[in-house]
């Protein structure tokens, strides 16, 4: 076994031996108890083996061995008693009931299935190493490779003083099943000692050693699936074309053939086209490929006469589209007329309003696609007529190219007069369309309440001319009562203006003539005493005062005036002989802690200094 192993611990956690934590398992009820008879054939169904009697005869005869399990009893979870080792990891909808193991050393019992699941951390990627705590005191790493070695091989332990150690499996599906043994209670041998007990925690731990190595198998992993893209991409990916044989007698006679077959045509014409690039031809093979270049020559007539008739077959169908779209455009005409033939007053005040609704959008949809079909058409028409002029400007400019050069001259006249005999053409023709267009109009509104409709329609404009007429009066008439309106608000605010002047001037000799005539009146004015009931608590405060003429307080004061009134204020009061400093005036009397304020009534001396 190595012990000097590397590690990274980030999880270490002493575990005393009294704690107790359970893993993420359903602990209720198992439906197969241990004491049933098929126990020992359900623990070899787990273990991948056919379950033999002691005579070596088959207990079930339903087993099976591709599958590594018997097809009536389910794998069970729990460990058998006597064995010695751990099943593999359970499904998490299957009943568990945990089972007391005996090992040499020591014994575990299982935890109370009443209590809640041990909790554990999240699960580090690749991990293979695990965290036990709650070891006992007096427990040994022969112990503890005693106890963990039914799960795994073990690679390497790190036991610490503090009763918890580190346990390294060679698998990461060996972790599950150590995880299994977590709540369990350990004893020593049947001591009942506190240094001879524990209760397991076991649970993931991140080591260093892990991480790299799982990290190392995805990087094998992606290199794997990059190989496996890559030949399928090279699989998948088109062929090389073949490479182009040499030449020689024998295949020049070959591809003069396929020359003359227009389906392989264009491979023997690639050959050529490479030998003559590699440099075949020579003084000896200069007659065949000669000849082959002459058979090229005649496929070039095969092309043209291809090319012409494709170009009959689309004339062809140009003018099957053009006699198609010109039938179209006459049955749009026709429900045009339909339309206005409805839309007439003999036969549109039969019809609702619904109805009339309908008919009138019909109707625009219906010329909005008729106009559109018609350009389409004079389009094709116009298009078919610049094609011939084109063709006649060729075949004239060709047949004069051979004449003398003092005839260019002349050829250009005759192509800008042709071009602007066109254009006139062009006029023309759109003239007698709009024309025609006027004319239909014209045959589709003939109706003979028209007289009718036109004198209604200029009845109704002379009584719209009449109406105007009246609001520009009426708009002339307005904007003249407002014009009078500013003018008098202008007035109005210049008299208001004078009148504040003339106010301000008065006020101020009045103000003036107060001062210097009534100043009795003003100091009466500014009287501190501002009520009635004001002046009445002055009187009686002076009396009260005035017969203790060594001061009161202002508590003893309000005492005495709440048995008068019991709304009196004490602020109120202190406030009232504040403002009158003539009448009352407060002095310290006392020392040290017998400090006090005392108010004093000094009106007839005030009365001289007012």
């Amino acid at each position: 076994m190595q012990r000097d192993f590397r590690w990274l611990w980030v999880y270490e956690i002493g575990y005393a031996a009294d704690n107790s934590r359970t893993l993420n398992v359903d602990s209720t009820a198992m439906t197969l108890p241990m004491s049933d008879p098929t126990a020992w054939a359900t623990a070899m169904n787990n273990l991948g083996m056919a379950p033999l009697g002691i005579a070596g005869q088959p207990i079930l005869p339903d087993f099976d061995p591709a599958l590594g399990m018997m097809t009536g009893i389910p794998p069970i979870t729990p460990m058998m008693p006597g064995l010695g080792i751990v099943p593999p990891p359970i499904p998490p909808d299957m009943p568990v009931v945990k089972e007391i193991i005996h090992c040499k050393s020591c014994t575990l019992f299982p935890p109370n299935p009443n209590l809640p699941p041990p909790a554990t951390r999240e699960r580090p990627p690749g991990c293979k190493t695990v965290f036990v705590g709650g070891l006992p005191e007096n427990g040994t790493e022969q112990i503890i490779v005693e106890v963990f070695e039914q799960c795994g091989e073990i690679i390497a332990i790190r036991k610490s003083k503090k009763n918890f150690c580190h346990i390294r499996f060679a698998e990461e599906y060996m972790v599950d099943k150590a995880l299994y043994l977590s709540g369990y209670r350990i004893r020593l041998g049947s001591s009942t000692d506190k240094k001879d007990t524990g209760r397991l925690h076991v649970d993931f731990a991140q080591a260093r050693d892990d991480l790299y190595e799982w990290e190392c198998k995805q990087r094998m992993l992606a290199r794997e699936e990059r190989h496996r893209r890559r030949m399928e991409e090279e699989r998948l990916r088109p062929p090389s074309p073949p490479p182009v044989v040499h030449y020689s007698d024998h295949e020049c006679s070959i591809v003069a053939e396929k020359l003359k077959d227009d389906s392989k045509f264009s491979e023997a014409v690639q050959t050529l086209l490479t030998w003559i690039e590699r440099g075949e031809v020579n003084r000896r093979s200069a007659n065949n490929f000669y000849s082959m270049i002459q058979s090229a020559n005649s496929h070039v007539r095969r092309l043209v006469n291809e090319k012409a008739a494709h170009e009959k077959d689309m004339e062809e169908a140009k003018e099957k589209f053009k006699q198609a779209l010109s039938g179209i455009l006459i049955q749009f005409e026709q429900i045009v007329a339909v339309y206005h033939s409805a839309s007439k007053q003999k036969a549109w005040d039969h019809f609702t309003k619904a109805q009339r609704k309908n008919i009138s959008v019909w109707c625009k949809q219906a010329e909005e696609i008729r106009n559109i079909h018609n350009d389409e058409l004079m389009g094709i028409r116009r298009e078919e007529e610049m094609e011939m002029s084109d063709d006649e400007i060729e075949e004239t400019t060709e047949t004069k190219e051979t004449e003398e050069s003092a005839l260019v001259s002349q050829a250009e006249a005759l192509k800008e007069e042709n071009d602007s005999l066109r254009w006139q053409l062009d006029a023309y023709r759109n003239e007698v369309e709009l024309l025609k267009q006027e004319q239909g109009k014209v045959h589709r509104e003939d109706d003979p309440n028209k007289e009718q409709q036109l004198k209604l329609l200029q009845q109704a404009l002379q009584g719209m001319q009449q109406h105007l007429l009246k609001v520009q009066e009426e708009y002339k008439k307005k904007e003249a009562e407002l014009e009078k309106l500013k003018d008098d608000k202008l007035q109005v605010e210049k008299m208001l203006e004078n009148l504040k002047e003339k106010e301000s001037c008065a006020s101020r000799l009045c103000a003036s003539n107060q001062d210097s005539e009534y100043p009795l009146e003003k100091t009466m004015n500014s009287s501190p005493i501002k009520s009635e009931r004001e002046a009445l608590l002055v009187g009686i405060i002076s009396t009260f005062l005035h017969v203790h003429p060594f001061g009161a307080s202002i508590e003893y004061i309000c005492s005495y005036l709440h048995r008068l009134d019991n709304k009196i204020c004490t602020s109120d009061v202190e406030c009232l002989m504040g403002r009158l400093q003539h009448t009352f005036k407060q002095e310290m009397t006392g020392v040290g802690a017998s400090l006090e304020k005392r108010w004093k009534f000094c009106g007839f001396e005030g009365l001289k200094l007012t």
